[in-house]
């Protein structure tokens, strides 16, 4: 498989310390010169140390992503959020304004928060998530997106795999068991879609995991709107569920009932569950495989892109399609 470019290519390899600590001070922010790069693939993101100051996170976004729109959008439903006391952690305006451009990127500035993953065994911490989840999407269904994408199962699933079959990633001895897995999931991701029926499509965290849930003594803070987007509601409970069966069934009976305190669960969407899992798999693999020209994932994910990595995908994804051939849990 070539590479679209070598690491000294992408754009991101131009992100050097002195040109970030050159573009934080031209929007405003004295660095002291304490920069430390945190856990992050499709953006960068760094704590950034400012003179008699507390630390900030500096997120850099990826070159030709998102338009100016979609990121200024994402940053007005993080405040907007805020404002109705959602515990969120929106970015920083400096001048009225909270995107900045400097030397080619695109970057934004955050308070740092603290805190540990959210432990999910517990019944009352499901539905602490769960009265969050639905404030969150009592704001988020009072207005829409113009600029943020919706979830599109089209997108995620067929666009994703076309493209990897079309650019070579699968193995020649795997795909046409590849194809054939994801040509019946496609089909019973439809008729998932269509099971689901007029369920309500509201603007979305998108990408609500444990690792962007923040938990301290007063609870849990949010971060991470980069994936915001509109679909459907249980597309920001699933996440959290892990386990059999009866554990999945108990977990999400305790985050629908923190849920319907403030806004009513739609059961039509339960057909959608696995349905999208499926598309996070299927999207997952393109993403990874569209990313493989920035440097820092062949580093992060070494394991990627092998016959044996494919193969495992192909039974996870026949797993998958059983799991969409049984009832969906039920609350």
């Amino acid at each position: 498989m070539a590479e679209e470019s070598g690491p000294l290519d992408h754009p991101f390899a131009a992100l050097q310390p002195a040109l970030i600590l050159d573009m934080v001070e031209a929007a405003g922010v004295q660095a002291d010169g304490r920069l430390l790069a945190l856990n992050s693939y499709e953006n960068r993101v760094y704590q950034l140390g400012v003179e008699d100051g507390t630390p900030l996170i500096l997120k850099v976004y990826r070159p030709g992503r998102w338009s100016d729109g979609s990121i200024i959008e994402e940053h007005a439903f993080a405040r907007q959020l805020a404002g109705h006391d959602i515990p969120i952690v929106p970015p920083i305006s400096l001048d009225g304004h909270t995107l900045h451009h400097a030397a080619g990127f695109r970057f934004a500035l955050y308070p740092r928060r603290g805190g540990h993953a959210p432990e999910l065994d517990q019944a009352a911490t499901r539905e602490w998530l769960g009265r969050l989840l639905g404030r969150l999407h009592t704001v988020g269904e009072a207005a829409e997106f113009a600029h943020r994408p919706l979830l599109d199962p089209d997108v995620m699933g067929r666009q994703s795999r076309d493209w990897l079959l079309e650019a070579g990633w699968i193995p020649a001895a795997l795909a046409g068991a590849y194809r054939a897995v994801t040509d019946e999931l496609l089909s019973a991701i439809d008729e998932a879609w269509a099971r689901a029926g007029q369920s309500a499509a509201v603007r979305l965290h998108g990408d609500f995991h444990p690792g962007n849930i923040l938990w301290t003594q007063a609870g849990p803070h949010l971060v991470d709107l980069d994936d915001c987007r509109t679909g459907p509601a249980i597309q920001d409970l699933w996440m959290l569920l892990s386990g059999g069966r009866a554990e999945r069934t108990l977990q999400l009976s305790d985050l629908v009932a923190g849920y319907e305190q403030f806004r009513e669960f739609d059961p039509r969407e339960l057909h959608l569950l696995e349905a999208l899992r499926t598309l996070r798999m299927m999207n997952y693999a393109a993403w990874l495989a569209r990313r493989w020209h920035d440097p820092a994932f062949p580093a992060a994910f070494p394991w990627f892109g092998s016959e044996r990595y494919w193969d495992e995908h192909v039974l996870a994804l026949r797993e998958q399609l059983s799991a969409m051939q049984t009832p969906p849990l039920a609350v």
